[in-house]
């Protein structure tokens, strides 16, 4: 089990689930992008969960066909992409990537329901894991790429406390989603689980890059240590969001 507790020294916590982190990336919100439609796509009874860590780390092969992925990157590639600092704030972990950050509750509800993710996730063999009743997503999405050299060193994601929907429900975020869009060299997501005090350090858990596969992992409190490491060669496209639950 993750730890409850994380230590404020040695490891630093994640920027990007940080709501302020926007602030510093531009001086005005940007603009909602007309987002591409989620065509092709793999029908849902074609899609399998599996896990790379129970109850812990999840992955969803093909969840974006390879043509999806090349239309998300070649869009995703005209979006006003910022590189973040070198040196990050105290107690934030050192990334260095080009990333943009959009409040966009339509297209939160776009990938929610008219993807497959929906039915995976509220359908799962085990729906207490999500950590209450699952209400969609966040609706702070982030793009990320990552060319030769850059990196997300060793860092927890937080959870954050939020409002959705219409009236406002108060919600919490749970789980981290990543959805890989490209394939490079290097730019593995790798998580150090936690062993016995005084036994052997567990190996370390990798999950590959693979264009159209979403990965799915627990953070907040119950977050493992991980890092996104440097990419060798090519380009690595993240697109990113959060489940949410019901507080």
């Amino acid at each position: 089990m993750a730890p409850k507790s994380k230590p404020k020294s040695k490891h630093s916590k994640s920027q990007s689930s940080d709501p302020s982190a926007l602030k510093t990336l531009a001086k005005t919100p940007p603009q909602r992008p007309n987002w591409p439609t989620f065509t092709p796509l793999v029908p849902t009874l074609d899609l399998t969960v599996t896990s790379l860590l129970p109850n812990q780390i999840l992955l969803i092969p093909n969840f974006f066909t390879t043509t999806l992925c090349r239309t998300y990157t070649t869009f995703l590639s005209t979006l006003p992409l910022t590189t973040t600092p070198g040196k990050p704030k105290r107690g934030e972990a050192v990334r260095v990537n080009d990333r943009f950050q959009v409040h966009d509750p339509t297209f939160a509800q776009m990938l929610w329901t008219q993807t497959s993710l929906q039915e995976l996730v509220t359908h799962f063999d085990n729906p207490s894991i999500w950590g209450g009743e699952v209400l969609g997503l966040n609706p702070n999405i982030r793009v990320y790429r990552y060319r030769p050299e850059q990196f997300f060193d060793k860092h927890y994601d937080e959870s954050n406390q939020l409002n959705v929907g219409e009236p406002s429900i108060g919600a919490k975020t749970t789980w981290t989603l990543l959805i890989y869009l490209s394939r490079c060299e290097g730019g593995e997501t790798v998580f150090y689980p936690e062993g016995p005090k005084h036994g052997p350090i567990p190996e370390p858990i990798v999950a590959e890059v693979e264009p159209g596969q979403a990965l799915l992992h627990r953070h907040g409190d119950d977050c493992l240590l991980h890092e996104g490491r440097e990419v060798k060669g090519g380009e690595k496209w993240v697109l990113r969001s959060d489940l949410v639950v019901k507080r």
